[in-house]
């Protein structure tokens, strides 16, 4: 494959890292509101009414479908990216970190699909995925950066 330039999709690429880890951010925000209410019965701002809950527990859905598509999203133009200009992928380890970010975002996702009263094994899994998940967006951005380093003329 063979485009003109690639800048456009390295832009699109920071971007969608930069809105990835907002994203994460914000699930982290969100997450500890329902951990709180649902350990307490009271929401951090101390007053808990049944519909702000549910609120929150749908922004934090909303927000974490955003970040798998992000994540995706991350993964076609690393693909599509690394292709074009190489021909050729793994010329780093940022396709391993990238590709384990992948999967761990996919599996919390899942894992956020099943939890419920009978399926007490979703809630923990989802939980640890996102804190390994801290490390792998960690991993994923310092090696991004050294690919960042080889597309600069």
């Amino acid at each position: 494959m063979h485009l003109p330039s690639f800048l456009w999709l390295w832009k699109i690429a920071a971007w969608s890292m930069a809105l990835s880890i907002l994203a994460y951010a914000f699930l982290l925000m969100t997450g500890l509101c329902i951990w709180q209410v649902r350990n307490t019965g009271r929401s951090p701002i101390g007053v808990v009414l049944p519909r702000v809950n549910s609120i929150v527990k749908t922004f934090h859905y909303t927000i974490g479908i955003t970040m798998v598509s992000l994540v995706l999203l991350l993964l076609v133009i690393g693909i599509v990216g690394t292709l074009g200009h190489f021909g050729s992928l793994g010329h780093s380890s940022h396709l391993v970190a990238g590709f384990i970010v992948v999967a761990l975002v996919l599996v919390s996702a899942f894992s956020a699909t099943q939890i419920s009263l009978g399926k007490t094994w979703a809630r923990p899994l989802h939980i640890s995925l996102n804190t390994v998940l801290f490390i792998g967006f960690a991993w994923v951005s310092l090696t991004g950066w050294s690919v960042v380093q080889k597309y600069l003329p």
